[in-house]
C-alpha cells in the first residue's frame, strides 16, 4: 500500500476543506441575506396606507408602509420580514391583517426593497428598534405593539421581546438559532464556529414575558419544523400554535389561520 500517495490524497482533501470552508465564511452573509429574490406574486393594498421613511442610527432610510385604522386604536401590528425578497412580497398579509382592530407598520431591512446599507443581526436589531421609536413617537405605548416575525424576522422579534414587554409577538415558521438552521443547510461546515450572525432565539423566549402566537408548516424544508415546535415549548403562557401540514416554507393565509388568528386577538382583549 503506497502510505504516502495515500497522505498526499488526504492532505490535498484537508485543503480542499479548508479552502471551502474560508470561501464560505467570507460569503455566509450573502447566503443568509438574499434581497434580490423575488419569488411571490405581488398583491396591491387594498387598505389606505402611506409610504414613510423610518431611518435607523446610521442614518439609512428604510422603506415602510403606514396603515392608520380608522377607528383610531393604538394597538400597532409591527412587521419585520423574512430573508428574501422586498415588503411588497408581504402585502398579501397585510391585507388579511386589516381585518383586524390595529394600526399596521411593515418595515423593509437595510439593504432590501432599495434601502442602503448591509444587513447583519447587529443591523437588523437597530432597524427593528428604530422602527419601535418611530411608532412611539405617535405616543403609541410598547404595550400597545404586536410584534410580527416572518422567518428570519423571528430571530428579531425574539431579541426585542426578551427586553421589553410588548402586547403580545406573532412568529411564523421561526426557527430556534441561526446556528441549528445553518447546520441543517450545511451539516459537513462547523457553523458554530463560522456564524457571524447567531439570532439566538431558544435562549431568548425564555424571558420573552408577551403572549405568544407561533405557526409553522410541518413540512417546512428551510427552516425544520421541529424548530418552531420548539420555541413554542420553550415560549411562557399565555401562548397559541397553529401548526399545519403544508409543504411551504410560510404558512398559507387561508380561513383556518385567520380564525386561529381571530381567538389569539379575542383573548389579548379579553385579558386587558
Amino acid at each position: 500500500m503506497n502510505y504516502s500517495l495515500i497522505l498526499k490524497i488526504f492532505l490535498i482533501v484537508i485543503l480542499i476543506y479548508i479552502g471551502l470552508v474560508i470561501f464560505i465564511y467570507s460569503i455566509q452573509r450573502s447566503l443568509l441575506y438574499i434581497p434580490k429574490i423575488d419569488s411571490y406574486d405581488d398583491e396591491q393594498l387594498i387598505i389606505n396606507y402611506e409610504k414613510v421613511n423610518i431611518f435607523n442610527s446610521q442614518g439609512n432610510a428604510l422603506r415602510s408602509i403606514f396603515h392608520k385604522n380608522e377607528k383610531k386604536t393604538n394597538t400597532t401590528l409591527v412587521m419585520f420580514h423574512g430573508n428574501a425578497g422586498p415588503i411588497e412580497n408581504r402585502f398579501y398579509k397585510i391585507n388579511k391583517l386589516s381585518q383586524f382592530e390595529q394600526n399596521l407598520l411593515l418595515i423593509s431591512w437595510r439593504g432590501y426593497s432599495g434601502n442602503d446599507g448591509d444587513p447583519s443581526e447587529i443591523g437588523l436589531y437597530d432597524d427593528a428598534n428604530s422602527a419601535i421609536a418611530w411608532i412611539e413617537d405617535k405616543g403609541i405605548k410598547k404595550e400597545d405593539i404586536i410584534l410580527y416575525g416572518e422567518s428570519l424576522g423571528t430571530g428579531v422579534v425574539s431579541e426585542l421581546a426578551s427586553k421589553n414587554l410588548f402586547k403580545a409577538i406573532i412568529l411564523e415558521a421561526p426557527f430556534t438559532s441561526m446556528i441549528d438552521a445553518a447546520s441543517f443547510h450545511y451539516p459537513y461546515l462547523p457553523v458554530s464556529l463560522m456564524l457571524k450572525d447567531k439570532f439566538q432565539s431558544d435562549k431568548k423566549i425564555k424571558d420573552v414575558k408577551s403572549p405568544v402566537f407561533v405557526m409553522h408548516s410541518t413540512k417546512d424544508d428551510i427552516v425544520p419544523f421541529w424548530m418552531g415546535k420548539k420555541i413554542f415549548e420553550l415560549s411562557n403562557n399565555p401562548k397559541m400554535s397553529f401548526f399545519v401540514d403544508d409543504n411551504k416554507h410560510l404558512v398559507t393565509y387561508d380561513k383556518d389561520l385567520m380564525m386561529q388568528l381571530k381567538i389569539f386577538y379575542k383573548n389579548l382583549d379579553e385579558k386587558i
